[in-house]
């Protein structure tokens, strides 16, 4: 069965991709200070969240740049109970 959110994004969710943008593995050169190359790869800064998809909360691998832009999107509710004590705090 596939999932809800692998269709969202088009894809099935493999391991070193960012499941919202997608960026993945880059290959590419360590280049020393006498100019020798040698293969290395460039992993993406991937971190697990938790995420509401069609009103569930699933556990995706998101690169930091989607976390920030998904924490600056989102709209935080603060209850008054402690909204209020942080104030008398202060």
């Amino acid at each position: 069965m596939i999932d809800d959110f692998a269709i969202l994004i088009g894809t099935m969710s493999s391991g070193m991709k960012c499941a919202n943008c997608g960026k993945g593995v880059m290959y590419g050169h360590k280049v020393s200070h006498a100019k020798n190359r040698t293969k290395r790869l460039f992993k993406p800064n991937l971190h697990f969240a938790r995420v509401m998809i069609y009103g569930s909360i699933r556990r995706v691998r998101l690169c930091t740049k989607c976390l920030r832009m998904l924490k600056k999107q989102s709209v935080f509710k603060v209850s008054p109970k402690v909204e209020s004590s942080a104030v008398a705090t202060a």
